[in-house]
């Protein structure tokens, strides 16, 4: 389709800075799933302990315990694209140095640690920032399919990079995959200093405790909002200790090694590029109510291991999640973009994410001795228990149940306006 023709289905491309943005998440995930190969792969080769891999995932996730809120309230002081900048740098050095510790030799497990510590730092700032960004650069009109299209271009990247990346970290060995995971992130550097988004307006100086309390304040007002980022605080714990960090235990033993993981990462990648497809129009009447559901789908994932299905099950039932999951995702993004005033979007995401993903360390740290104590299998079906159990629980607040979309009008006289401006 030629490019007047794409401006006229799509709108939101005829925005150069949403162009800008769509350049960077075409190329932050690619080379983002360079490290979900290359970490795992790296330690178990080094060490072949999974107890030692929990440690060092779990140090990836711990500093979301302080960086994603300061980076929140960063992010709605300054123009959040900055935020991200600096983000994507501290994961290129984070990536690279451990890229260049494995290919230099024997890397030992506290380099290791710190290096990925780094990177969960990075990774912590670029949520808030990023959730921060997006309403920013298009019309409200146009958020739906901004959305939707952003996503859909990280997806089909990471598909990609997933797919690459195991082939990669099967011929080439784990340290070339973490290198070029850096040298990617550098990359994005230039794409994101292009952007033009200016921070919130802002009409007195307030106190770093302010902010964080008016943030604050705002998160706990939404019921809907913190129910269900307790419920996923609950479904990531048991998601990351029993697919991210026994996953690839079980590639490795039953399934056929890095390439195995790196097909069902990419497949995962295939659903979510599906769901965010369908995403261009679904809209649930009860958004809240869906998110929740599909939370509690998150149970096979570790279902589809602890059955020992074999390797093209394991990853149907990826691309299945993964279209679900999309969907979801977009769904909840777009409702804290409607319902939370844009001045403490970021605080209020910075929060979301840091109850979402507070119990993941401690999910990671319990995946090796649970699973050396009761076995791997037992220990995934736990994990699926879990994520049914939290599900169920969420669903009691009628304020979840009940939340519908707002009407929203679609893009027409809008689309038009942004067409003839750009």
């Amino acid at each position: 389709m030629p490019w007047p023709g794409l401006r006229r289905r799509f709108p939101v491309l005829a925005i150069r800075d949403f162009r800008l943005l769509l350049a960077d998440r075409l190329l932050a995930p690619a080379a983002t799933a360079f490290s979900l190969v290359g970490v795992a792969f790296a330690v178990l080769d080094v060490t072949g302990s999974t107890a030692d891999l929990s440690y060092v995932l779990a140090a990836q996730i711990l500093p979301s315990l302080v960086f994603a809120v300061a980076g929140g309230v960063v992010a709605d002081r300054i123009p959040p694209q900055r935020v991200i900048v600096a983000a994507n740098l501290m994961i290129a050095v984070g990536e690279g140095g451990f890229g260049v510790l494995v290919l230099a030799g024997h890397p030992r497990l506290w380099q290791m640690i710190a290096l990925e510590t780094l990177t969960g730092a990075g990774m912590a700032m670029f949520y808030p920032a990023s959730q921060a960004l997006l309403p920013r650069l298009v019309p409200a009109s146009l958020l739906q399919e901004a959305n939707a299209m952003s996503r859909l271009a990280m997806n089909a990247a990471q598909m990609g990079g997933a797919a690459a990346a195991g082939l990669f970290v099967a011929v080439a060995g784990p340290g070339w995959a973490l290198a070029t995971c850096g040298a990617g992130m550098i990359g994005t550097v230039p794409l994101l200093l292009a952007i033009h988004a200016t921070g919130a307006e802002r009409t007195s100086r307030t106190s770093l405790t302010r902010d964080l309390r008016d943030g604050w304040a705002e998160f706990v007002s939404h019921t809907w909002l913190w129910v269900i980022v307790a419920q996923f605080c609950v479904v990531l714990f048991a998601w990351y200790g029993g697919f991210q960090v026994l996953g690839p235990v079980i590639a490795r033993r039953y399934l056929g090694g890095p390439a195995a993981w790196g097909a069902i990462t990419a497949a995962d990648a295939v659903g979510l590029i599906i769901g965010g497809l369908i995403s261009f129009r679904f809209a649930p009447r009860r958004p809240m109510r869906f998110v929740v559901l599909i939370g509690g789908a998150c149970a096979i994932s570790p279902l589809s291991l602890a059955m020992r299905l074999p390797l093209p099950l394991v990853c149907a039932a990826a691309v299945g999640l993964g279209v679900a999951v999309e969907m979801m995702m977009v769904q909840w993004t777009l409702a804290l973009a409607r319902h939370i005033p844009p001045g403490k979007l970021a605080r209020v995401s910075s929060y979301d994410v840091l109850g979402s993903v507070m119990a993941m360390p401690a999910g990671a740290l319990a995946a090796g001795p649970i699973a050396a104590a009761i076995g791997v299998f037992p220990a995934e079906y736990g994990a699926a228990a879990l994520t049914a159990a939290a599900c169920l629980l969420a669903l009691v607040p009628r304020g979840v149940r009940s939340l519908r979309s707002p009407q929203i009008p679609r893009p027409g006289q809008e689309a038009e306006r942004v067409m003839a401006g750009s």
